[in-house]
């Protein structure tokens, strides 16, 4: 078999020095946005010295409207948006919180009883002949795994929303200079958080690993047993996160579109629209916070799945540590391309035109997978022995190093190829979305047909990549090539997550522009850099769901090993009940989260109407309209409207497992997934085109475009019907089946040792 080239202390210095240089240079980007001033101290400056190679002309390039006045307008405007989005984020985490203690408590009580809270070692699972720690043990340090990964994942959403409301002002005023510099700050913001989050979540990983170890000694087996705790709260505290950010974007998003743009025919970000300030709130709360939590998510349960096969592969039963800890050196490797890469964006080409912005992003993603790849065979040669078993539910597997790169190299193309479908499916530069934006000429109706198909049609070729990865990876190396191809997706996760990030960033900066009255010619920048972020964060979205459903897999086949199911047999009625009830569980949940987006923008528009009636002098800009009102509507009916989703996701496996037995649950979770991704993609896709095709008619570019426009007309009236029915499909219901998918096959992998022993509760009385 030999042995890795890369010894222990070389594995265990490696990993977390490339953390250590992810947080680094998050800070030093940083420290870059923050010489961006928010207040008018530059303009005293500016006069007396070249300060940063600019000077007077800034001010002059701001036609006549006063410096000072604007980047006080700015710093207002920003600061209103910050406090909307921390208030609700800490209220939402109250409840979360709440949530958080009780499952915690709950885990423990479960895996306690398992052996009745037995302190006596026990007989491995998969090797009876040795023995294991107690089930005691798998118990409270499952319990303090899923505590930290939902610390991990809340901190991660906080902090990429504390990093957005700071850079949204900062990106406006930088349009000023010219698209270019503003695309350096919003980019070099969400940089941060990619980098912060990928940093943070691995170092925290290899410091439970690490502490676990102390404990555990050789029993890698139970180690990565209780370590499947930390994928578990990252998921479940994104899926609160997710729901709850994505009724609040929603419902202000609607509230605001339908009474401004459709009935009162004011722009976008009007600032006399009583809903715009919670609209770039929910920017930041759904969009950032939401999808950090999310990646986050992915990142920890592919990293767990891969190691809880590991440890019962070759790499643990040889006390092989290095080949143990692949995954941790493919995401510590990770770090430094996308590292590379970002400079790319940041320094070494400048943007000087419009039409440069979207090609600079999808470069960032075409460099980071060519990078990755050779940076995976670099990992894979020196990190794995050149011949290796791996666990295949009861057989060990031979496998080749060569053939492990290959698995996490199908992951890391397939990721690539869903994003440029995604990209082709959402981006108003093809014709899809041409297509559809054409189809407004004759009413709503005829775009929302259009629309739905293209979500539908756009589904195929995603499914036939994560297809052919699933076959490529699992021939070769059987579950655990399975789960590292998950790996290989969310590799370069830094840089996803940065382009991710950039889209609401440049949206919020677009509404300030347009909310401190700057001219139409900086709105134009700030739009231009917005409507590559649309692009941009659907390829994000179709990263985070083709990731789910290799996440799920793996996660699917390390529960069925753990829960000791020989087969799972379609033609049983116990497996096909569970089959057909989980392919249902997408649309139950998808019908609660668009429901609950529906009647939140009901409460909005009728408020924002109200208001509209009531206050003398709105219309025409005489009086402020109320914001914190539409602000405290959307919170309210967020955290009641996120309760009824989360309780359904988190209680089926425990439910199905406990009364119905494992291998009901193997068919629920298969059916879960097997639906889930469709309608995820599918609906994803679809809210992207109609959002796409509404800005292709607002930005009147082509010829095409100009018929169809300007603003106010049918066609757009039409457009604008279509993407708010879009809405909430793209950025509530679609996102947050991912992590259906993931949470539930997590939660049954973490509960399997209590389901094996006392579930199908219904099935043992009958």
């Amino acid at each position: 078999m030999g042995a890795a080239m890369l010894s222990e202390l070389a594995t265990e210095i490696v990993v977390p020095v490339c953390a250590v240089i992810g947080i680094a240079f998050s800070l030093v980007q940083w420290v870059m946005v923050s010489r961006v001033k928010l207040t008018s101290e530059r303009h005293a400056s500016s006069a007396n010295s070249s300060k940063n190679g600019y000077g007077d002309y800034l001010i002059e390039e701001e036609e006549g409207i006063n410096d000072h006045s604007v980047v006080t307008k700015c710093a207002d405007i920003q600061n209103a948006i910050s406090e909307g989005a921390t208030s609700f984020l800490f209220t939402e985490y109250q409840y979360v919180g709440i949530f958080m203690i009780a499952f915690a408590i709950l885990i423990f009580l479960f895996l306690g009883s398992v052996e009745g809270f037995s302190r006596k070692s026990q007989p491995c699972t998969y090797d009876k002949e040795k023995m294991c720690k107690p089930a005691l043990a798998t118990a409270i340090f499952s319990t303090v795994s899923f505590l930290l990964g939902a610390i991990t994942s809340v901190l991660s959403g906080f902090l990429g929303m504390k990093i957005a409301t700071y850079a949204n002002a900062r990106t406006t005023l930088e349009a000023r200079k010219g698209v270019g510099k503003a695309f350096i700050v919003a980019f070099r913001s969400g940089a941060v958080m990619g980098f912060l989050l990928a940093a943070n979540g691995l170092l925290v990983l290899y410091i439970a690993i690490n502490l676990f170890k102390l404990y555990y000694g050789d029993d890698w087996e139970g180690l990565f047993e209780a370590i499947t705790g930390y994928g578990l709260g990252g998921s479940s505290m994104a899926l609160f996160g997710r729901v709850g950010g994505g009724i609040y974007t929603k419902a202000a998003d609607v509230g605001a579109d339908l009474v401004g743009k459709v009935e009162r025919n004011i722009p976008e970000d009007d600032p006399r629209n009583p809903a715009v300030i919670a609209d770039n709130v929910g920017d930041n709360v759904g969009d950032i916070a939401g999808m950090g939590s999310d990646l986050f998510g992915s990142y920890a349960e592919s990293s767990c799945a891969a190691l809880v096969v590991a440890s019962i592969s070759s790499f643990g039963i040889n006390h092989d540590f290095t080949g143990m800890l692949y995954p941790l050196l493919i995401s510590s490797v990770g770090i430094l391309v996308c590292l590379i890469t970002t400079l790319f964006a940041t320094d070494l080409f400048e943007i000087k035109v419009v039409k440069e912005i979207e090609p600079a992003l999808k470069k960032q993603l075409i460099i980071s997978t060519i990078l990755m790849t050779v940076g995976i065979a670099i990992v894979t040669w020196i990190g794995v022995p050149s011949s290796f078993t791996i666990y295949n539910f009861g057989v060990q597997k031979v496998v080749k190093n060569w053939q492990l790169f290959l698995c996490v190299g199908v992951g890391l193309w397939a990721g690539l190829i869903i994003g440029f479908v995604t990209e082709y499916y959402t981006s108003n530069a093809y014709s899809p979305v041409q297509d559809v934006a054409d189809s407004c000429r004759t009413g709503a109706a005829t775009n929302v047909i259009f629309g739905l198909a293209l979500g539908y049609k756009s589904v195929i070729i995603p499914i036939f990549a994560i297809a052919i990865s699933i076959f490529v990876s699992f021939s070769f190396a059987a579950m655990y090539g399975i789960a590292v191809a998950a790996l290989g997706m969310l590799s370069t996760i830094a840089t996803g997550l940065a382009i991710d990030a950039y889209g609401p960033i440049s949206d919020n900066a677009g509404g300030i522009a347009e909310m401190a009255g700057m001219s139409h010619r900086i709105r134009e920048r700030t739009d231009a850099l917005d409507a590559a972020g649309n692009t941009t964060a659907a390829i994000g979205k179709g990263f985070a769901i083709g990731s789910a459903a290799l996440v799920s897999l793996a996660l699917f086949g390390a529960f069925v090993s753990r829960a000791a199911i020989t087969t799972v047999d379609v033609l049983t009625p116990k497996v096909f009940i569970g089959l057909i009830v989980g392919a249902m569980l997408p649309y139950w949940f998808s019908a609660m989260t668009m429901k609950s987006v529906g009647s939140a923008a009901l409460k909005m528009v009728e408020e924002v109407r109200r208001q509209f009636n009531t206050i003398p002098g709105l219309m025409e800009g005489h009086a402020k309209p109320d914001y914190a009102t539409c602000v405290k509507i959307s919170t309210d009916a967020s955290i009641k409207e996120m309760i009824p989703p989360g309780a359904l996701v988190m209680l089926t496996p425990l439910i199905v497992g406990t009364f119905f037995g494992v291998e009901t649950l193997s068919g629920v979770l298969a059916g879960a997934l097997v639906s889930g991704v469709q309608i995820a993609i599918s609906a994803s896709n679809t809210g992207g085109a109609w959002d796409n095709a509404k800005k292709y008619i607002e930005a009147g570019v082509s010829e095409h475009a100009r018929t169809l426009g300007p603003k106010g007309s049918d066609p757009h009236k039409a457009a604008v019907i279509g993407d708010t029915v879009g809405d909430p499909l793209k950025d509530t219901s679609g996102p947050s089946l991912n992590i259906l998918i993931k949470l539930m096959a997590v939660e049954s992998l973490v509960f399997a040792p209590f389901f094996a022993t006392h579930g199908g509760l219904l099935f043992k009385i009958f």
